[in-house]
C-alpha cells in the first residue's frame, strides 16, 4: 500500500547484541588476565583515580557543609550561653568588689575616727548621717543616734579631720546637729601657734568661717591653725577647727576682718563621732605597803 512504510530496515547495521556481549566478555577476561599477571593497567587506573577524584568530593560536599553548619551553630549557641554566664558572673563579682571597696573605705574612715578619739579622755560613739540640710540659713545634720543611745544636747560632733558641729536637739531615735558653718553657731577656739583665744562663727558657707572679735593688732596670720580651747566644756580642747585664710586690717577700724576654712569635711563625711568628756574618775593606784 502506498504511504505505508516497512518497519524492517533494508540493511542490518552492525553485529547483533549477542555478538557484542560475547566480544565484550572476551575482552574483559583478556584485560583482567593481562592486568593480573603483568599490571599493565596500573597507570591507567592511577590516572583515572586522579581524574575522578573531584566526583566523590563534590558528591560529599553538601553533607560536609551541612555537618559543618550544624556544628558551628551548636558551638555558637554554646559560646553565646557561656559568654552570657561569664558576663553575669563578672557583673556579680564587680558588684561584690565594689562592696568590698566601699567597706574598705568605710573601715579607713572609722579607723581615722577612732584614732582621733584616742587623743583625749571622753566617751565617743560613731553615728551615721540620715540627711543633710544645707540651707544658707540653716546648716543641719540628722544622725541615726538618739536619746536611747545616750546622745545629749550640746554633744560635740567631729570627723577624722576636725570639729564639725554639735548636737542641739535629741529625739528618742535620732538627733539633730548644727554644723560650725551655721550662722547661729559660735565656737571658742585658740590659735595653735600662740594660744590666742577668740571665737569662730559660722557664715552660712561651707568653706568659710569668721573671727569677728579680734583687734587689728592681734597676733594672727594666714595659715594659722585654730583649735578648740575647751572653754565651756562642750568641746574637748585641742581639736582642729579651721585654718586662717585671710586677715584684713583696716586703719581706724576696731576689729580686723579674719576668715578661716574648716578642716573637717563638712560636705563629704558619712560617719561622724559623737563625743563628750568622760566624767568617770580615773582608777586609783593602790599604794604599796610600807
Amino acid at each position: 500500500m502506498i504511504g505505508r512504510s516497512d518497519p524492517k530496515p533494508l540493511f542490518l547495521r552492525g553485529p547483533s547484541l549477542n555478538t557484542r556481549l560475547f566480544v565484550c566478555a572476551i575482552a574483559s577476561v583478556v584485560l583482567m588476565t593481562v592486568d593480573h599477571r603483568q599490571n599493565h593497567l596500573d597507570n591507567v587506573r592511577d590516572a583515572l583515580s586522579v581524574v575522578l577524584y573531584p566526583v566523590p568530593w563534590l558528591v560529599d560536599a553538601p553533607f560536609r557543609a551541612a555537618h559543618w553548619t550544624r556544628e558551628n551553630l551548636a558551638s555558637r549557641r554554646v559560646l553565646v550561653a557561656e559568654n552570657s554566664t561569664l558576663r553575669d558572673q563578672l557583673r556579680a563579682q564587680a558588684t561584690t568588689l565594689l562592696r568590698y571597696e566601699t567597706l574598705e573605705a568605710e573601715n579607713r574612715r572609722l579607723r581615722a575616727l577612732l584614732q582621733s578619739a584616742e587623743l583625749h579622755r571622753y566617751q565617743a560613739e560613731v553615728a551615721g548621717l540620715l540627711s543633710v540640710d544645707l540651707d544658707p540659713f540653716r546648716h543641719q545634720l540628722v544622725l541615726n543616734r538618739g536619746e536611747r543611745d545616750g546622745v545629749v544636747p550640746g554633744q560635740a560632733l567631729i570627723d577624722a579631720h576636725g570639729v564639725m558641729g554639735q548636737v542641739h536637739r535629741v529625739n528618742p531615735l535620732t538627733s539633730h546637729a548644727l554644723l560650725i558653718t551655721d550662722p547661729s553657731h559660735a565656737l571658742p577656739v585658740e590659735v595653735n601657734r600662740n594660744s590666742l583665744r577668740t571665737i569662730v562663727r559660722g557664715t552660712g558657707e561651707l568653706d568659710r568661717l569668721e573671727l569677728p572679735y579680734l583687734p587689728n593688732n592681734a597676733d594672727i596670720e594666714v595659715g594659722d591653725l585654730l583649735v578648740t580651747s575647751g572653754l565651756g566644756g562642750k568641746f574637748p580642747a585641742g581639736y582642729p577647727v579651721a585654718i586662717v585664710t585671710a586677715v584684713t586690717r583696716r586703719p581706724g577700724e576696731r576689729f580686723a576682718e579674719i576668715t578661716a576654712s574648716p578642716t573637717a569635711l563638712l560636705n563629704r563625711s558619712r560617719e561622724v563621732l559623737l563625743v563628750r568628756p568622760d566624767r568617770t574618775p580615773p582608777p586609783q593606784l593602790e599604794e604599796a605597803p610600807q
